[in-house]
């Protein structure tokens, strides 16, 4: 899943996720700003066009219907269950693997990281994923090893859970059914860690064991205090 060949850019938005109060300095940041200001530019200039040729009445409901979209995105902001990252290759298996938790197991609502919102730096996606949702799943395949980026997303998962103690064996290795990883090549840092195995007898078992209630009400009071500060203390 290399930055450069990324499906993310072309994904459709699944789900609405709040704005980050991180700072991003890079380059990307600003393009993405100043594209998003002429974008606003030229809606403006379409509506001034479109005021000359409508009723009053019909203007003051496309203004009503316009502003439904921004509270319907603020009522749809969720805590995940959780996420799996997976290889660029890999995005039909890890569907396969979301449909499975969630209308298998009940284990909903989940996310795959393809279905992250378009448009958006990758390393911001990846933070909004790994820190909104209870459970990080890596989707180990032969196709796993093979990109940098994937990589760097199990590390920085995996010091995501040691530095957060509430976040602490949140990050979940999974071999899927199809082009699954050899346990004898299965990065070190992540064979400390026991992974879901699709193909076994006891997976029934293992995903019971790990995706606790308990565990994701835990993790999304702390979420949802975490955002209440930040939200204080950017309008401060």
């Amino acid at each position: 899943m290399g930055i450069g060949k990324s499906k993310i850019d072309s994904c459709p938005l699944s789900l609405s996720w709040g704005k980050s109060h991180s700072v991003d300095t890079s380059q990307g940041h600003y393009e993405s700003a100043s594209k998003n200001s002429e974008d606003i530019s030229l809606c403006d200039v379409a509506e001034r066009g479109k005021t000359t040729e409508e009723p009053p009445g019909e203007q003051e409901g496309a203004e009503g219907e316009a502003e439904t979209p921004e509270e319907d995105d603020e009522e749809e902001e969720v805590f995940l269950k959780f996420v799996i990252l997976h290889a660029d290759d890999d995005t039909d298996e890890a569907l396969r693997v979301q449909n499975v938790l969630q209308n298998d197991f009940g284990i909903k609502p989940g996310i795959i990281f393809a279905e992250m919102p378009c448009g958006r730096q990758h390393l911001q996606n990846l933070d909004d994923a790994v820190n909104g949702s209870a459970w990080t799943i890596l989707l180990l395949t032969e196709n796993f090893l093979r990109d940098t980026w994937c990589n760097f997303q199990f590390y920085t998962s995996l010091m995501n859970s040691v530095n957060r103690r509430h976040k602490y064996n949140s990050v979940i290795p999974m071999r899927p059914l199809n082009n699954p990883l050899p346990r004898e090549r299965t990065p070190f840092a992540l064979q400390t860690i026991n992974a879901l195995e699709e193909e076994s007898r006891g997976f029934p078992t293992q995903v019971e064991r790990i995706f606790q209630e308990s565990v994701y009400k835990t993790q999304q009071t702390i979420w949802k205090e975490t955002r209440n500060v930040v939200q204080r203390q950017f309008l401060a």
